[in-house]
């Protein structure tokens, strides 16, 4: 508790003095989303003053105003919103991915897309997303350590960009630019609740039970308050620092079912009176409780003689909360002198990030040269609370800490871009060189003993209790890790015109590995001005994805259910004597070939723009199945693994092809004196399929049948798990003080597959709306009342084959997440 409140007095000081001497203070000066197509971006191309439309890529601007007028304050669900290629479902009871939950782009998977601060790689996560959600075996940038005060806009390159920014640019890249704000800012209060009312599954009673489900439950929860700012300070007279701080209170979301299984021991031959009095809702099944704090800052400054000095840093501090699989009264995890009504186990992470960047800018003969250092890190630690160890017995303590993992990232970047006149070209070629070296760090440490250990408890059907906090066993010393491995690679990037119609690039790039060798990706993008009004673009290439150090390295048991049945699942490091036995080999980079052809239409102010795609991955690295066949726990068992039910690995082997359409249209209209709307109509369109699958021949080490690495649940994850089609129209009127944004997304079907056909759970297309009005009380002072899912969509409820223990009643591929309606105000100052 010292920790919270030291945290929060820290974040307070902090504030106030972003308003100290603001008296002289200029209003801030909102972006006007209908220029986004013509605002300048630098992301997939280094030549200067290239707009949206004028781009041989597909690249999406997302202004500040549209981060603001949203609901959410998280940066992963605004982009969410804005963007129809981006997805970001919201799985619970997946240990630490309900708190660091992660987006994906074009379908792919998470760590297939780069994400870039100010045009600079972003550190990843710690956390590798080991179970059932999508993005599965990934680990990912979690862009909510961003705040979305500090954001300037968002660029988004839907394309794949390995060869001009190295290793993850599989999909595309999200590159967030800062605030580069002297004067002026802006505090920020929303609030917001969902008010919520979903079906349940009326299921029987075991026979001779009373008790019955509901048919429907109504909910108010999830309270969450945010406060933020932003301020702009002069340094000299030309340099600034913008800093913003934000904290955020969120209450957690329950959503879960009517538990109707059989909770205590029968009394001789009855059920035991308390069965028809016991809270059968009994699942933490939504969003996690989270308390956050945040501090972005970002400098710049020129000393003259064209040298600029830039740099950020950033910090945020997450505690959250999280529950697992409720264990009843009489489940053998349980102790009924501790539990005497059973116990839901709490997973608390505390989540601490940092970076912090800095370069210069300089002019050398006809170069224009920067160079930066960049660091950040990513440190994940877990308690695990209302719990025990089964094994321990009776004497089992309650609450342990379970260790945890980091990731840290170093990068050093130098780039030169000049301008060199061809005769032959209507415009100058623009020639960019660079090289990046990156040292990349992976740490797991253990929990307390008592968190993982053996106690020597057997059950009474004969077999060793499982050791270990149940739900979330502590990281062992034998798992412990601290490995590197550094990279460097140098890149040529050319642009030119070579007529007024045809603009042309190419690019290169090389990269060396510690761990696992070269790469080597290329990339040619042209586009062809037929007229103002029609141009096509398309771009070849191929690229990689190195195998993160969180997937070479992660290894941990925790509990998963497998139709309906829990197992204790450990995963294992590639290079574990037992994974090796089973079949794993040491993790090669995933290797990709893009190719994309577009059309671009402008009849001002009407645009449209259509954009085809095609992917295809070799040796994608996946994690494979939860192994549990019997000849493989005898195996694990043998190995000395006590109560694990199951092994599973990092793998290559599985090849993908993704192809897709993703279309824009823009038309920003004039009402004359009834305001003017900016209208956006967006679609992705998107088809996965699994070509291959990695085969292991009959294994020495193993009895037959040799273990199915990847099965039809992966596979159908793969293909289905994520919905085909996703439209969102968009409309922002405004007039004088009013203002008002409309935004309905549909969403396509979506399958949350089982082991076999018969468990496979299709959830229909669902369109979510949401709603917002605000008012401008002065020209400071705004105030904003809305609704995101104004009409309480929900996706199908599972039936009780899928829900064994009434705590899921919704899949987790859902890809709106379950939550319901989200009420919220919103109060904005400007100074």
């Amino acid at each position: 508790m010292q920790k919270h409140v030291t945290q929060k007095t820290v974040l307070a000081l902090a504030i106030a003095s972003l308003f100290s001497g603001v008296s002289h203070a200029q209003e801030a000066v909102a972006t006007d989303p209908a220029a986004s197509t013509a605002t300048v971006v630098v992301t997939g191309t280094r030549v200067a003053n290239r707009t949206a439309l004028d781009t041989a890529a597909p690249v999406d601007i997302i202004s500040a105003d549209t981060l603001k007028n949203v609901g959410s304050t998280e940066m992963n669900q605004a982009l969410s919103m804005a963007l129809p290629s981006l997805n970001f479902p919201k799985p619970a009871i997946t240990d630490g991915t309900d708190t660091i939950r992660p987006a994906t782009l074009r379908g792919m998977a998470p760590d297939q897309t780069l994400v870039l601060v100010n045009s600079k790689r972003r550190h990843a996560s710690s956390l590798v997303n080991v179970n059932g959600s999508i993005g599965r075996g990934s680990a990912a940038v979690d862009m909510n350590t961003i705040p979305t005060a500090i954001v300037q806009s968002v660029e988004v390159l839907r394309d794949g960009a390995a060869a001009q920014y190295g290793s993850d640019a599989i999909s595309g890249v999200v590159n967030l630019r800062l605030r580069t704000n002297r004067t002026g800012g802006e505090a920020s209060v929303t609030y917001g609740l969902r008010e919520t009312e979903y079906d349940l599954w009326n299921s029987a009673a075991p026979a001779g039970g009373t008790w019955t489900a509901p048919e429907s439950r109504k909910r108010t929860d999830g309270e969450t308050a945010t406060v933020s700012l932003w301020k702009g300070l002069a340094w000299g007279e030309d340099g600034y620092v913008t800093i913003a701080a934000e904290y955020r209170d969120q209450k957690r979301t329950e959503r879960s079912g009517y538990d109707m299984r059989q909770q205590y021991p029968l009394v001789g031959t009855a059920f035991d009176p308390r069965e028809n009095t016991i809270n059968r809702f009994n699942a933490w099944y939504g969003d996690p409780e989270m308390e956050q704090a945040t501090l972005f800052a970002n400098a710049g400054k020129n000393l003259g003689g064209g040298v600029k000095v830039y740099g950020w840093a950033s910090y945020q501090d997450r505690q959250a909360r999280s529950g697992g699989f409720f264990r009843p009264a009489q489940d053998a995890r349980n102790i009924l002198s501790i539990y005497p009504d059973g116990f839901l186990p709490i997973i608390a992470p505390t989540v601490t990030d940092y970076s912090a960047t800095g370069g210069v800018t300089w002019t050398l003969g006809d170069w224009d040269m920067d160079a930066s250092l960049g660091y950040g890190k990513n440190k994940m630690e877990y308690d695990i609370q209302n719990t025990l160890n089964r094994s321990i017995g009776p004497t089992s303590k309650t609450e342990f800490y379970a260790g945890g993992y980091s990731y840290d990232q170093l990068v050093a970047n130098l780039t030169g871009v000049r301008s060199v006149p061809v005769g032959a070209f209507t415009s100058p070629l623009n020639v960019a060189v660079g090289m990046e070296a990156r040292r990349e760090g992976y740490q797991l440490f253990a929990g307390e003993p008592d968190s993982y250990r053996y106690g020597g408890v057997v059950l009474p059907n004969g077999t060793p209790a499982a050791p270990g906090a149940q739900v979330f066993p502590g990281f062992r010393p034998a798992n412990e890790v601290d490995a590197h491995r550094n990279a460097i690679g140098a890149f040529v990037d050319l642009e030119a015109n070579i007529t007024p119609e045809l603009l042309a690039s190419v690019a290169v790039r090389g990269e060396r590995y510690s761990d696992f060798g070269n790469s080597l990706a290329g990339k040619f993008s042209a586009r062809y001005d037929f007229s103002k009004a029609f141009a096509l673009r398309g771009a070849v290439q191929n690229g990689f994805r190195a195998p993160s150090p969180q997937q070479q390295n992660f290894t941990a048991t925790s509990t998963n259910f497998i139709n309906g049945v829990p197992f204790e699942i450990t995963t294992f490091k590639p290079g574990d004597p037992v994974a090796v036995a089973l079949g794993a080999k040491p993790l090669e980079a995933e290797k990709s070939v893009n190719a994309s052809l577009g059309a671009v239409m402008r009849f001002d102010p009407f645009s449209i723009t259509i954009d085809a795609y095609r992917i295809d991955i070799e040796e994608r690295i996946i994690l494979s199945e939860n192994l549990t066949q019997a000849n493989v726990r005898n195996y694990i068992a043998s190995q000395g693994f006590i109560g694990v039910g199951g092994g599973r690995f990092f793998i290559n082997g599985v090849d993908t092809t993704t192809k897709g359409v993703d279309v824009v249209v823009s038309w920003p209209m004039s009402l004359d004196g009834a305001g003017k709307l900016d209208f956006t109509v967006a679609g992705n369109f998107t088809d996965t399929k699994v070509t291959k699958t990695p085969v292991t021949a009959q294994l020495s080490s193993l009895p037959a049948p040799a273990p199915v690495l990847f099965d039809r649940l992966n596979v159908l994850s793969l293909e289905k798990g994520q919905p085909s089609s996703k439209i969102s129209a968009n409309v922002a009127w405004r007039l004088g003080q009013w203002g008002a944004t409309f935004r309905a997304t549909r969403y396509g079907k979506v399958l949350s597959p089982g082991t076999t056909p018969a468990l496979d759970f299709w959830m229909d297309a669902r369109t979510v709306v949401d709603l917002e009005g605000r008012f401008a009380v002065t020209p400071k002072l705004s105030l904003a009342v809305g609704a995101d899912n104004v009409f309480d969509q929900y996706p199908e409820t599972q039936p009780p084959a899928l829900n064994t223990t009434g705590n899921t009643p919704f899949a987790n591929y859902a890809p709106f997440g379950r939550s319901g309606r989200y009420l919220y105000v919103r109060a904005n100052y400007g100074f």
